[in-house]
């Protein structure tokens, strides 16, 4: 799924700034973690995660206004209301980079809608319509399954979601939020200038307009990308701009339960992904968890990102589960 380009997004000023594959920095004022945790709440299941994002790539992709992207979209629904979750989907027409009307649906899935103290877990679930950082530009046109960039976020929402509702020990309301249209940024081969707001659509609208008036968390964790082979995830960019105290409390919580080497605490990129409407219009401390390769020589983001090789060939359940359990760790840690 990932937010394509990587701008440099400075409270609202987006100025075009590629990040390269080998600039990784150490963050300046992060340390190694000494907090000394206990792992609380249940055992992330990898193998669970791991069928849902299959499931959904077995749609094909799900890109905007396909049969696939509209069936998958029931299923990611029916499966949260499965759960026991209460079920809002949010449908909207919102324009393209180049005027296409696209018929989105922001899928929200609420837990608990009684506590008043909430978390926010988002991702996005739609798919590239153009693999345009494919090595071969035969396949620049080609829709992109997102294995990785779309479903492996969504996967381990469901996941989390199952856990949850099978769970009374959580002291907070969790509401999971699948953005639609995140991935019909202005492509690579494009004459279209690309001011960075083609991205996130789906993020934008429901930011601008939440499924509860006045809708407030005490923080939230956008899921980009969470399950490629060989991923680490390093503190993004505006992240630490926005919300730098929830950055710390995740990797805080990752380094308790022994996933330090995928959350080393260094900074990767500044990203523009569905996490900054949320952080600049709902005023929400929102973090991004997503990969940063700072050796990949065809994109810091991953070698699979917007190509075709975007399988499930790809997906890895140790960084699902990773991601997951330090989720489930940061969640039942809140009082």
């Amino acid at each position: 799924m990932k937010n394509k380009l990587l701008y440099v997004a400075l409270y609202g000023i987006i100025a075009a700034a590629l990040v390269s594959c080998g600039n990784s920095k150490t963050t300046a004022n992060s340390k190694e973690s000494q907090a000394v945790q206990a792992a609380v709440g249940p055992e992330f299941v990898a193998d669970s995660a791991y069928a849902y994002c299959k499931t959904q790539c077995d749609f094909g992709p799900r890109t905007m206004n396909s049969e696939a992207h509209d069936l998958c979209g029931k299923w990611i629904a029916g499966k949260f209301r499965s759960f026991g979750l209460e079920v809002i989907e949010q449908k909207a027409t919102l324009k393209g980079y180049d005027g296409t009307s696209l018929r989105a649906t922001n899928i929200i899935a609420v837990h608990n809608p009684k506590a008043r103290q909430r978390i926010l877990l988002c991702a996005h679930w739609d798919t590239r319509p153009w693999a345009d950082n494919d090595p071969d530009s035969a396949n620049w046109r080609k829709p992109v399954t997102g294995a990785n960039d779309g479903a492996s976020g969504v996967a381990v929402m469901l996941e989390l979601a199952r856990l949850v509702a099978k769970s009374d020990s959580l002291a907070v309301g969790v509401d999971f939020v699948c953005f639609d249209a995140e991935d019909w940024g202005t492509p690579s081969w494009s004459d279209t200038p690309d001011d960075g707001n083609s991205w996130a659509l789906g993020a934008q609208h429901w930011a601008a307009n939440p499924h509860v008036k006045d809708y407030s968390a005490r923080f939230g964790i956008l899921l980009d990308m969470v399950g490629g082979t060989g991923a680490t995830f390093s503190r993004e960019g505006m992240s630490l701009q926005y919300a730098p105290e929830i950055v710390e409390k995740v990797w805080n919580a990752a380094h308790a339960i022994g996933h330090s080497s995928m959350f080393p605490n260094k900074e990767g990129g500044m990203v523009t992904d569905d996490h900054i409407p949320v952080n600049e219009k709902l005023h929400i401390p929102t973090i991004d968890i997503i990969p940063y390769y700072d050796s990949c020589p065809q994109s810091s983001f991953g070698p699979t990102w917007h190509t075709v090789n975007d399988t499930m060939d790809n997906i890895d359940r140790n960084t699902l589960t990773a991601v997951g359990q330090t989720v489930i760790q940061v969640l039942y840690s809140e009082k």
